[in-house]
């Protein structure tokens, strides 16, 4: 049974931020001053089944980072846009470029910089840990942190919503 008060089988593609989101937002420094970001292996599953059961997924990140690039191709995202300074317009143009209408579309932000792209799409969702302006635009608010299963959450839901969860031996394997 879903916590999301929405018809999650319409949902066909989802967008994410990810510092915040899919990375804590808390983020340790090496000595030379570059982010190292963490990842959640359980959001790094639910997403390549999800890619693979065909929904779309985008990366929108203001972060300019080859590493984020490496980790999220390798689940087999092939939308990536990074150095988003302002998410909108990537989000509107990705959109449009996959014939997505606003209902079909999740995004997954937790602070200001994702607020016009939140409002936007058919479900909005954000970590717990997001600030209150985007706490106050989410349809959903996970009950986890960011960088600490939100993906996973929304996505189980949606493909459980939709009867693929665990459905066919897509689900074993990476």
């Amino acid at each position: 049974m879903s916590r999301i008060d929405y018809d999650l089988t319409r949902i066909r593609a989802i967008a994410f931020d990810v510092d915040g989101v899919l990375s804590p937002s808390t983020i340790p420094m090496s000595t030379d001053g570059t982010p190292c970001r963490m990842v959640n292996i359980k959001d790094g599953y639910a997403i390549q089944l999800a890619v693979k059961l065909g929904m779309r997924i985008a990366i929108i990140t203001g972060a300019d980072s080859r590493a984020v690039e490496v980790r999220y191709r390798n689940l087999g995202i092939t939308d990536i846009y990074t150095k988003a300074a302002h998410k909108l317009p990537i989000l509107q143009q990705w959109m449009a470029d996959n014939g997505l209408n606003r209902d079909e579309v999740a995004y997954v932000g937790d602070d200001v910089p994702d607020l016009k792209a939140m409002l936007e799409v058919g479900l909005p969702v954000c970590p717990a840990d997001a600030c209150v302006d985007i706490k106050a635009a989410a349809a959903y608010i996970s009950p986890v942190d960011g960088g600490h299963g939100v993906g996973r959450d929304l996505i189980e839901q949606i493909l459980r919503a939709k009867g693929l969860w665990l459905s066919d031996a897509k689900a074993f394997g990476w």
